[in-house]
């Protein structure tokens, strides 16, 4: 390959990289403030005087809200689970009926496939579904943040198009070896096509990660809330002082008012509710782009 050493491409790639720069500089400056206010003294973030380092270094937050506070470390239990939980769901019945529904022999293929399409544009509304959720005796219990959400038609229609290229002589093969459709797809399917399963299944996780809505509207006993709903209540409470006070824990509440700040305490908590997906991502990266050029370019 040829490099195009010309005037114009040199300055195109300075104007690339600039604004690469820019881009990262504007992601990242943010992140090391919440950061830096989470890592300070009460006195500093009280002054104003914390940038983008810490001021007068201070575990404090962190202290209270892991050791001293629990409901924070329960919260983040509980989301570790529902993740989990969900993601598997998710991945499980997403790859199964995109298996099947990629086969153009397949009896109703187009009626099922407007079925599968119709949600990306209309839904009964938030309504009938916390009626159909309360109905079927799912409230307050993890299948009621996870069962209603549990195929996403956008992802659904990537791995139609991912197993719509999948070679057909691999499976006509399994066939001729004694494997049924599901043996194929368990054995020969699945193993060949990490890249758009890990694809669907890190925006899946990212995606249980974050909701607090669903948990706010099904799950009413508090010991069961997820990290963002504790998150969002430290949020609109401003402390969360109030919030353990309104708890029970006055004694608590009454020492957290004394040495810590409700932006020490929030950003903390947004530094801990951040921290797992940063851990996951590095390992699925390598399957991510590929998962996504080859789901969504090619059929």
């Amino acid at each position: 390959m040829v490099k195009d050493t010309s005037l114009g491409s040199r300055v195109l790639d300075g104007i690339v990289h600039i604004v690469m720069v820019l881009v990262v500089l504007i992601t990242l400056l943010p992140i090391l403030h919440v950061i830096a206010i989470s890592l300070s003294s009460p006195e500093e973030i009280v002054r104003g005087r914390v940038g983008l380092l810490p001021s007068q270094f201070s575990l404090g937050a962190y202290r209270t809200i892991l050791f001293e506070n629990v409901h924070i470390p329960r919260s983040f239990w509980n989301s570790i689970i529902i993740t989990t939980v969900g993601t598997v769901l998710n991945v499980v019945f997403t790859t199964a009926a995109a298996y099947v529904l990629s086969k153009r022999d397949l009896l109703f293929r187009p009626f099922f496939m407007t079925i599968c399409i119709l949600p990306m544009f209309f839904t009964g509304g938030i309504i009938p579904q916390f009626l159909l959720v309360q109905s079927l005796g799912l409230m307050n219990t993890i299948w009621a943040v996870t069962v209603p959400v549990l195929i996403s038609s956008w992802w659904l229609i990537i791995m139609i198009s991912f197993f719509k290229n999948f070679p057909v002589e691999i499976e006509e093969a399994a066939k001729l070896d004694g494997c049924g459709d599901l043996q194929t797809l368990i054995r020969i399917v699945l193993p060949l096509s990490t890249a758009g399963v890990a694809t669907i299944a890190l925006f899946y996780a990212v995606s249980h990660w974050n909701s607090y809505f669903s948990a706010m509207l099904y799950l009413r006993n508090y010991d069961s809330y997820p990290l963002q709903l504790i998150l969002r209540e430290i949020v609109l409470q401003s402390t969360l002082a109030d919030q353990l006070a309104s708890q029970g824990n006055a004694a608590l509440a009454e020492d957290m008012s004394s040495n810590l700040t409700p932006e020490s305490v929030q950003y903390a908590t947004l530094v801990i509710s951040i921290v797992p997906m940063l851990i996951i991502y590095p390992f699925i990266q390598k399957y991510f782009v590929r998962g996504i050029m080859i789901g969504s370019l090619k059929g």
